[in-house]
C-alpha cells in the first residue's frame, strides 16, 4: 500500500485522531473538548469546545514569530501599473488599525459586514480586520449590480459595509459608488456606515453621517487585538447563485476552516512556509478567500494578489511576468484562463520570453479541465499540471493529486482521487451505488471533513433540501461523473448538463474533451437542446484559436466526424457553430443553461454574474444561423 492510500485510510477510519493531529499546527486560545461533535447530525460541527482567532494564525502569530520582515502580499496590478509589497508586520499593523476604526464605529464580534471591493491589498486587510474582530464578513464580488447587491444585505443585514470608489479594467474604470448607494436604497436593510476606500480613477460622492473616508478613519484609530472565538462561530458568509433565484449564503467557520486550509497547502500543493504562491483568482469567489487569503498567510507564505486578466494586461505573457517577476514557486488558475491563454497564443511563445526557474507546478480547478488543455499546458510549461476539484460549498479541494503527501500518475480529464477526509462515492438515482466506471450522480458520504459548509446562513431546512435529502447520508455535489477502476473520479458535467438523447443517458463533457481536441478549436461548449423526436440533442459552441483561416463550415464537419468516431452515432452528434467568445461567470464558469434557455427559445433571467451580457446577442445570432430556436 502506498503512503497516499495509507494517509487517506486512517483519515477515513479515524477522522477524530487525523484531523485532531492536523489541527495542532494552528494556534488555540482554548483546545477543543471534541474534535468532531455529531450530536445534531446531519449538522456536524468540527473542533467543538476550542476558541482561537483565525487573524492572529494568520499574520500576528508570524509577525511575531519570525516572519516580520517577510513579504506577506505582493499586489501586483498592470491595470495600474502597480506592484507594492506588504510585509507580516507592515500587514498586521495595517489590519489592526482598520479593525480599530470599525470596532469604533460599532462593529464587534458576530456582526456581518459585506466587503464590495476589487483586486486591491485593502481588500485582504477588510476581510482580515472582520475575522481579527469576530466579525463575520461577506464579500461581494466588485462591480455586482445593484440589484443584487440589495439582496445580499437584505440577507446578511451588515452593520457596515466597506467598498471601494471604482474598480479598473483593462481599458475601463467601473465607479462602484452609484451601484452601492442604490443597493442600500433599494434593500430593506441599511447599514450604519460604510468606509469607502477612494482610489484617485473615480472618487466617490460621500453621504454624510454615513459614509466615511478609509485612508481618514485607518489613520485616526487605535491598533484593535485579536478577539477570541468559538471554532465553530461563523467566519464568513459567501453567496452562491441558487437555482431559485435567491442567493444561498455558505457559511464558513473559523475552526475547521483554519485546520483544513494549512494542513491542504503542503498536503495538496505541496507549499512550504516562506515560499511564494499565486493562486489568480479574484477574492470575490471562493478560490480567493481560500487561497489567496487565508491558506498561504495561515502557512506563512507569500501571496500573490493580481489585479488583471490572463491576457490583455498587456498580452498573452502576463502570467508568465507574474510567475518571473516575483519568484512564484505554485500558481492555482481555472482552466478558462488557460484557454484564453492558449487562444491568443497557441504556440505558447510568451512562455519563452520569461525565466520560470522557481517554477514547479500549476493546479487547475473552477470548472472542468479539458485533457487537451492539461496536455497543451504540461508541453508547454514543463512543469505538472494538477487538475483538481471543489466547489464554493467545500471550501478545498475534494479529489486532487496531493503532490505534498505522494504524487500519483496524472490521468488527463480526472482531478485525481479523493482527497483524504472526503468519502466520494456515485449513486444511482435510487440512491445505490453504481459499478466503477459508470456515471451517475457524484456524492460525499456525510460527515464532510473539516472545513467545508455546516450549514446555509439563517436557512437550515434549505441546507437540508439544497444538500442532503435527495441522497440521505450523503452530501449531494450536483455534478455527475463516475469513480474508474483505481479510484480516480471523472467529473463529467453538472447533473442537468447529462443530456437524455432517445433514452441514452450522455455527458456533455465528453463531447466536449473530443471537440476540444481538434487543432483549430480553442474552446468549446455542448448543450443539450429539446427536440421533439429524441428528447434532447446535443449542439456544440466552438471558438477558433487566433489566426485559423480555414472555412468554418469546414472545421464544423470534422468536429461531427470526430464525435462520431469517438462517442459513436447514438449520441447523434450533427449541429455546432463558431462564435467569437462563450458566456461566462466572472470566475470563468461557461453559462451553458443559459444558452440552453436561448436555444430553445425559453424565458431566461440574465445571470448576475455573467461577464459580459453582450455576448449572449452574439450567440443567439449564431443559434439563429443553425435554425434555434426552432418554429421561431
Amino acid at each position: 500500500m502506498g503512503h497516499f492510500d495509507q494517509v487517506q485510510q486512517r483519515a477515513l477510519a479515524d477522522p477524530q485522531g487525523f484531523w485532531g493531529d492536523a489541527a495542532a499546527a494552528i494556534h488555540w486560545d482554548r483546545p477543543w473538548d471534541t474534535v468532531l461533535d455529531d450530536s445534531k447530525a446531519p449538522f456536524y460541527r468540527w473542533f467543538a469546545g476550542g476558541r482561537l482567532n483565525t487573524c492572529y494564525n494568520a499574520i500576528d502569530r508570524h509577525a511575531d514569530g519570525g516572519r516580520g520582515e517577510q513579504a506577506a502580499l505582493i499586489y501586483d496590478s498592470p491595470v495600474t501599473d502597480t506592484v507594492r509589497s506588504y510585509t507580516y508586520r507592515e500587514l498586521r499593523d495595517l489590519v489592526a488599525r482598520l479593525a480599530g476604526a470599525m470596532a469604533a464605529h460599532g462593529v464587534g464580534k458576530g456582526d456581518r459586514v459585506i466587503i464590495y471591493m476589487p483586486m486591491v491589498p485593502e481588500a485582504v486587510m477588510a476581510m482580515l480586520a472582520c475575522a481579527r474582530l469576530g466579525a463575520i464578513h461577506s464579500v461581494v464580488f466588485g462591480g455586482f449590480a445593484a440589484s443584487e447587491l440589495a439582496t445580499r444585505i437584505d440577507d446578511a443585514k451588515p452593520k457596515m459595509i466597506l467598498a471601494a470608489s471604482c474598480g479598473v479594467e483593462v481599458n475601463r474604470v467601473i465607479p462602484y459608488k452609484p451601484l452601492l448607494d442604490a443597493a442600500i436604497d433599494q434593500a430593506t436593510h441599511k447599514p450604519d456606515h460604510c468606509i469607502v476606500l477612494q482610489r484617485p480613477m473615480a472618487r466617490a460622492v460621500m453621504t454624510a453621517g454615513r459614509d466615511l473616508d478609509w485612508a481618514e478613519v485607518a489613520a485616526a484609530a487605535e491598533p484593535h487585538a485579536c478577539v477570541s472565538v468559538a471554532a465553530t462561530d461563523p467566519l464568513y458568509i459567501l453567496y452562491t447563485s441558487g437555482t431559485t433565484g435567491q442567493p444561498k449564503g455558505i457559511v464558513r467557520d473559523n475552526g475547521g476552516h483554519a485546520v483544513a486550509l494549512k494542513w491542504s497547502m503542503k498536503a495538496v500543493y505541496d507549499i512550504e512556509p516562506g515560499e511564494i504562491y499565486w493562486a489568480a483568482s479574484d477574492v470575490g469567489w471562493v478560490v480567493g478567500h481560500s487561497y489567496i487569503v487565508y491558506a498561504p498567510l495561515l502557512h506563512g507564505c507569500t501571496t500573490i494578489l493580481y489585479e488583471g486578466k490572463p491576457v490583455g494586461t498587456p498580452d498573452p505573457g502576463a502570467f508568465w511576468r507574474v510567475i518571473s517577476q516575483h519568484k512564484v514557486v505554485s500558481m492555482f488558475t481555472a482552466p478558462t484562463a488557460f484557454r484564453a491563454i492558449r487562444q491568443q497564443d497557441p504556440e505558447g511563445a510568451h512562455i519563452g520570453k520569461y525565466d520560470l526557474e522557481h517554477y514547479r507546478a500549476l493546479f487547475l480547478a473552477g470548472e472542468r479541465c479539458d485533457p487537451d488543455t492539461l496536455t497543451w499546458a504540461q508541453e508547454k510549461l514543463k512543469v505538472p499540471v494538477i487538475d483538481h476539484w471543489w466547489q464554493t460549498e467545500t471550501g478545498w479541494a475534494i479529489a486532487a493529486n496531493c503532490m505534498g503527501i505522494e504524487p500519483l500518475p496524472v490521468k488527463p480529464g480526472s482531478p485525481s482521487r479523493a482527497v483524504p477526509g472526503w468519502d466520494v462515492r456515485v449513486l444511482d438515482d435510487g440512491g445505490h451505488e453504481v459499478p466503477r466506471g459508470k456515471i451517475g450522480s457524484i456524492v460525499c458520504k456525510l460527515p464532510l471533513p473539516p472545513g467545508s459548509l455546516p450549514t446555509l446562513w439563517n436557512a437550515d431546512a434549505r441546507f437540508r433540501q439544497a444538500y442532503l435529502d435527495e441522497f440521505p447520508g450523503y452530501y449531494k455535489t450536483a455534478d455527475a461523473g463516475y469513480i474508474d477502476d483505481d479510484g480516480y473520479v471523472y467529473v463529467m458535467a453538472r447533473t442537468d448538463d447529462i443530456i437524455n438523447v432517445a433514452g441514452h443517458r450522455l455527458s456533455t463533457g465528453a463531447m466536449e474533451e473530443v471537440l476540444a481536441a481538434h487543432p483549430d478549436v480553442a474552446e468549446c461548449a455542448v448543450i443539450g437542446v429539446a427536440d421533439s423526436l429524441k428528447g434532447q440533442l446535443p449542439m456544440g459552441f466552438l471558438v477558433l484559436n487566433a489566426g485559423v483561416e480555414r472555412p468554418e463550415s469546414e472545421i464544423v464537419k470534422e468536429v461531427v466526424q470526430m464525435v462520431r468516431d469517438r462517442i459513436g452515432p447514438v449520441a447523434a452528434f450533427k449541429t455546432a457553430t463558431a462564435v467569437k467568445r462563450l458566456p461566462k461567470t466572472r470566475s470563468g464558469k461557461i453559462l451553458r443553461g443559459t444558452m440552453r434557455a436561448l436555444a430553445d427559445g425559453a424565458a431566461y433571467k440574465t445571470p448576475a454574474t455573467i461577464d459580459d451580457p453582450a455576448i449572449l446577442d452574439e450567440i443567439a445570432v449564431s443559434l439563429k444561423s443553425v435554425g434555434y430556436p426552432k418554429g421561431a
